[in-house]
């Protein structure tokens, strides 16, 4: 395709980004501030920790990690018994660990859980150039199990790019699945198959979107101060596109906020050096190592990001795989329906440990 055409349609997604802009401005005072008049909440979500700890991974960077430990039982009962599993949370792409705050209340003091800040996100350190990939972040997923939970069984749950990064661990290590991994929640996810360049535009067919999409977000990646300016925290414009993208359903103005400033908060840079592994992963081949444990699969059906058909056909490469889809959820279903979602972990735990007969 001509040169002349491939920027015709890049113009098209930056018109189409301009027009969004406009049509922010004027439904400004009639929704976002309507959506955001009395809200409360945002400071809260997030808010719970525990003890920081630095994991040093390949690149000579470190990750920022925190364990909640189980409070110690009555009488000479262990904090934590070696036969419970231990549930590690990976997160998602421009998210960091606070993004499972109500995955974490709701199992605080019950389960001993792991949770960690992807490389170039929340507190942990930024890439090296060439280390921002879904395979490096399959490596750090290794180095973070063997220094946080050398021993006892594990149960990973990722979201987004974080099922991503459990695949790509499953690819290096299978022989982890079904001897320390003893099942795996995939939420939101995929394991190849995306179009990334309708987040930037669905304007751009499909058969030249990654190239125009790379080389967009590239672009921009040269002025990332400029555009981090544009993407600041409070921002109207965020908030409507983080309330379009993130969630299905009318959710807590709260809600929105938090996400919108863990999106906010990652800088522009880290995007761009991220999403070129969207358009080229191709690991299906990868999901059998989960027919050896439970497997439960989840997403919302009104996910604009990782759509449910992708959960729909990893669960039919997975034998005994269990799909749960959220009615009219987004791809924030671990926020939008987190009692769904730990209900579906609390399930998973129980097959895990041999609890359920089905």
């Amino acid at each position: 395709m001509r040169k002349g055409r491939l920027l015709g349609l890049a113009a098209a997604g930056v018109g189409t980004a301009a027009a969004a802009v406009a049509t922010g401005i004027v439904v400004e005072r009639r929704i976002v501030k309507a959506r955001r008049k009395g809200a409360r909440g945002a400071d809260e979500l997030g808010g719970l920790r525990s003890e920081p700890r630095r994991i040093a991974v390949e690149g000579g960077i470190t990750l920022h990690a925190e364990v909640d430990e189980i409070a110690p039982y009555e009488g000479e009962h262990l904090k934590h018994r070696p036969d419970e599993a231990t549930l590690v949370f990976v997160h998602g792409y421009a998210l960091n660990l606070d993004c499972w705050h109500f995955q974490r209340l709701g199992f605080r003091g019950k389960r001993r859980m792991v949770f960690f800040d992807q490389r170039s996100h929340g507190r942990s350190d930024p890439a090296g150039h060439g280390d921002a990939t879904i395979e490096q972040l399959g490596r750090d997923l290794k180095v973070v199990l063997d220094e946080l939970v050398p021993t006892g069984p594990v149960v990973l749950v990722g979201h987004s790019m974080g099922g991503m990064t459990i695949i790509a661990l499953a690819e290096q290590h299978p022989e982890l699945f079904g001897d320390r991994v003893v099942g795996t929640a995939l939420i939101s996810t995929t394991a190849g198959g995306l179009h990334p360049h309708r987040m930037i535009s669905s304007l751009i067919p499909d058969a030249v979107g990654g190239g125009v999409g790379n080389r967009l977000m590239a672009a921009l990646a040269r002025a990332p101060e400029l555009v981090d300016s544009a993407r600041r925290t409070g921002s109207n414009i965020g908030f409507l596109v983080t309330d379009r993208f993130a969630f299905g359903d009318d959710v807590p103005a709260s809600y929105v906020e938090f996400v919108d400033e863990m999106l906010a908060g990652t800088p522009f840079k880290v995007l761009a050096e991220f999403f070129p592994n969207f358009e080229t992963l191709d690991k299906y081949a990868v999901l059998d190592a989960f027919e050896r444990i439970p497997t439960t699969i989840l997403c919302g059906t009104k996910d604009l990001l990782t759509s449910v058909g992708h959960s729909r056909k990893m669960a039919e490469r997975i034998p005994g795989a269990r799909l749960v889809e959220a009615t009219g959820a987004g791809h924030m279903v671990i926020l939008e329906r987190f009692e769904k979602v730990n209900a579906v972990l609390q399930e998973l735990l129980d097959r895990a440990e041999g609890r359920d007969a089905a």
